[in-house]
């Protein structure tokens, strides 16, 4: 009975996904074909050459009917054919597909490093004295509140510049990711540690506890095996929005720290008014957003058994 639960919540949550994901695709066109002027202009942006127009107009099958414009659009984005970049004379999968990994690259690494520190930092100080707590409080407060190119800049002026223990920019060796990582990890522990310790005080008050306690286990096995398990499901309720902050903190990052990657790509697009390029990358920021949070909810199962019984 709660497998067929558990099945049956998770392909609602898959379905309501798919209805975003096609939200937000549907969104994307109605906002193309809602911009001032004639859609193979917007597309060709500021390049002109003799037939370019012509080109867009049968590439996109423009003189078509709206509806099945829109069905065309539907089965591109489908299949992963988000057109043809004119700026650069290149299909846009390839433009985006070859700067996606140093993107997810800073991702990872900076939720990652914020995660553990996040963890660490409420396994230390929930529950302890108010002076340990202040002080924990105080760093976050002050980690969650500094802007994340405005962290990178002290930290490339710090130990690029004046230590030069690290590069001041490029993606061509693993030391060029830590400065990145930190700048982009430290903002995000610093909420995510609040919450945490938040939800493990509470959690050390539950009954369970004292009675986890009269048998003899020690502190820190409580707080790592019991009390941080039951304080997660606060923290992975935040994820999509810390998903969403670090996959756009990271395109930040990369133009601090001169590195490669989609905010590189995204810059340049919007500069030279390469629109199929930026309706990509938001279309791909759009559906990762979207499978981060469906991930998620589903994790909710495996992490609270509350909600399995539901």
């Amino acid at each position: 009975m709660a497998a067929r639960s558990i099945t049956v919540r998770i392909l609602s949550r898959l379905a309501t996904s798919f209805v975003v994901a096609w939200a937000s695709v549907t969104a994307t066109f109605v906002a193309l074909h809602a911009l001032p002027g004639r859609i193979e202009d917007i597309l060709a942006g500021d390049v002109d050459f003799p037939g370019l127009r012509e080109a867009i107009a049968a590439e996109w099958g423009l003189n078509r009917s709206l509806p099945t414009q829109y069905t065309d659009f539907l089965l591109r984005i489908a299949q992963g054919d988000f057109g043809t970049s004119y700026v650069l004379r290149r299909p846009v999968i390839e433009v985006v597909g070859s700067q996606l990994r140093p993107t997810v690259e800073l991702a990872l690494a900076g939720g990652l490093l914020a995660v553990v520190l996040a963890a660490g930092l409420a396994l230390a100080t929930a529950g302890r004295g108010r002076i340990a707590r202040g002080l924990a409080s105080s760093l976050e407060l002050v980690a969650a509140s500094t802007p994340v190119f405005w962290l990178g800049i002290l930290l490339l002026m710090a130990f690029s510049f004046s230590l030069r223990w690290f590069p001041v920019a490029g993606a061509k060796s693993w030391n060029a990711l830590v400065l990145p990582a930190i700048a982009l990890a430290l903002p995000t522990a610093g909420l995510l540690a609040q919450v945490l310790r938040e939800a493990m005080e509470k959690a050390l008050d539950q009954p369970f506890v004292t009675t986890v306690r009269a048998r003899g286990v020690g502190e820190t096995a409580i707080r790592t095996r019991h009390v941080l398990r039951h304080a997660l499901l606060p923290a992975v309720t935040l994820g999509g929005w810390l998903i969403g902050g670090l996959l756009g903190g990271a395109v930040i990052t990369e133009k601090v720290f001169g590195r490669p990657g989609l905010g590189t790509v995204t810059l340049g697009a919007v500069l030279t008014h390469d629109v199929p390029v930026v309706l990509a990358v938001v279309l791909l920021a759009a559906l990762i957003h979207v499978a981060a949070s469906t991930l998620l909810d589903i994790l909710y199962l495996l992490i609270d058994p509350r909600l399995r019984a539901a």
